[in-house]
C-alpha cells in the first residue's frame, strides 16, 4: 500500500520543510529546480493531491468559478456554457452550473451555493423579474467578482457581456426590408430585459426610417405564447407578410404556428430571425437569420472574469459582433 500522500509525508521522505514542499509544488522561485523536480515526482508516485479547501483559507484564491443561466437546455446557453467550461477546465478551474429556471428564488439559491462552495466568480445570465442589485453588490464587496451575460443589468458598476443587440436588430430588420413587405409581425420576449428593448427599439426605428409598411409588435414569453401570438396574427384578416422573431426561443415556437398556416416561406410569409445558429437549419427552407453566437459570448465572458481575478478591477461592458447568415426565408 501506498504511503498516504501529504505534504508532511512528502517532507519525511524527503527530509526537507513541508513549506518547502508547499513551495516547490506551487512553482516558488525561491525553490531549485533540483529540488522542484523531486517533490513533484514523489506527488505523482503517491497521487497527492492537493486540498482545494486549505489551499483556500491559506490564498484566499479559489479554483471555482459559478455560472447561473435561467435555462441549461436552451441551445444559446448551452454554448455559452460549454465555451466557459472548456476554458475554466483549461487553466485548473471548475465550473459549478446551476440553473434559476428563471425564477429570483430559485437564482438567488443559486448564488448561495456558489458563495457555499467558495466560487472565486459567478457568472450570470439574470432572471427575467430580478431587479434588485444590492446582493450582486455585497458579492462583490466579498470578494466574489460577478460577469453578467447575455441578460444583463442597465448598472455600469457591474462588468457586462452582450451581444451587438441593436447591430442585430437592424441587420434584421434591412434583411427583412428588402422583400419589401407591407404588414410586419415582430414577436419580442420579455419587455423588462435590456435585450428586449434594445432589439425592439433598433428594430422598429429602422423599419419607421426605411419603409412604409405597418409594424405589429408583440411580447411573448415563452414558445407556447410565442406559437399563440403567431397564430393568432396568421389567422386574421390582414394576416402579416412577413416575421421577425427576437431569439431561438420565440422562432422554436412561431414557426409551429407558420407550419400549421399552411403559409408558403418566402412567396407568402417572409421569416428573419435572430439565433445562436442552430435552430434556423433544422427547416426547410432554412430561416435567414442574424447570428448572435453564444460561444463568442462565452470565452469574451471567461476573458473579462479572469482580467478581473488577474488584477483589472475597473468594471467593463463589452459586446460580441453579429452577421447576417443567408438562408431561404427571404
Amino acid at each position: 500500500m501506498k504511503p498516504k500522500a501529504t505534504l508532511k509525508n512528502i517532507s519525511s521522505m524527503l527530509g526537507i520543510s513541508i513549506s518547502t514542499v508547499s513551495r516547490a509544488l506551487s512553482d516558488h522561485p525561491d525553490i531549485s529546480s533540483a529540488t522542484k523536480q523531486k517533490v513533484r515526482e514523489l506527488a505523482e508516485m503517491l497521487d497527492y493531491e492537493p486540498n482545494s479547501y486549505a489551499v483556500y483559507l491559506r490564498t484566499n484564491a479559489s479554483k471555482v468559478l459559478g455560472l447561473i443561466v435561467p435555462e441549461i437546455s436552451n441551445n444559446f446557453y448551452d454554448s455559452v456554457i460549454s465555451a466557459i467550461e472548456e476554458e475554466s477546465r483549461k487553466i485548473g478551474y471548475s465550473l459549478l452550473i446551476l440553473q434559476s429556471g428563471n425564477d429570483p428564488a430559485v437564482e438567488q439559491a443559486g448564488i448561495r451555493l456558489c458563495k457555499y462552495n467558495r466560487a472565486a466568480g459567478i457568472f450570470i445570465a439574470l432572471a427575467s423579474a430580478t431587479h434588485e442589485m444590492s446582493t450582486f453588490q455585497k458579492l462583490e464587496e466579498n470578494g466574489i467578482h460577478m460577469v453578467f451575460m447575455d441578460k444583463v443589468p442597465d448598472d455600469d458598476q457591474f462588468d457586462r457581456v452582450a451581444m451587438n443587440d441593436n447591430r442585430s436588430a437592424t441587420l434584421a430588420a434591412e434583411a427583412l426590408l428588402v422583400r419589401k413587405p407591407k404588414r410586419i409581425l415582430a414577436l419580442f420576449g420579455d419587455p423588462e430585459f435590456s435585450i428586449t428593448r434594445k432589439r425592439e427599439q433598433a428594430f422598429a426605428e429602422y423599419v419607421k426610417a426605411h419603409s412604409s409598411a405597418s409594424l405589429d409588435i408583440r411580447h411573448v414569453r415563452d414558445r407556447a405564447s410565442a406559437r399563440e401570438e403567431a397564430r393568432k396574427a396568421l389567422e386574421a384578416a390582414d394576416r402579416p407578410d412577413a416575421l421577425f422573431c427576437m431569439s431561438d426561443e420565440v422562432l422554436a415556437g412561431s414557426i409551429k404556428a407558420v407550419q400549421a398556416s399552411g403559409l408558403k416561406i418566402p412567396d407568402e410569409l417572409a421569416i428573419v430571425s435572430i439565433s445562436n445558429g442552430y435552430i434556423p437549419t433544422l427547416f426547410s427552407p432554412e430561416i435567414t437569420y442574424v447570428e448572435t453566437s453564444g460561444h463568442a459570448l462565452g470565452l469574451k465572458a471567461f476573458d473579462s472574469m479572469m482580467n478581473h481575478l488577474n488584477g483589472l478591477k475597473d468594471p467593463v461592458s463589452l459586446e460580441v459582433p453579429v452577421r447576417l447568415v443567408p438562408g431561404g426565408s427571404l
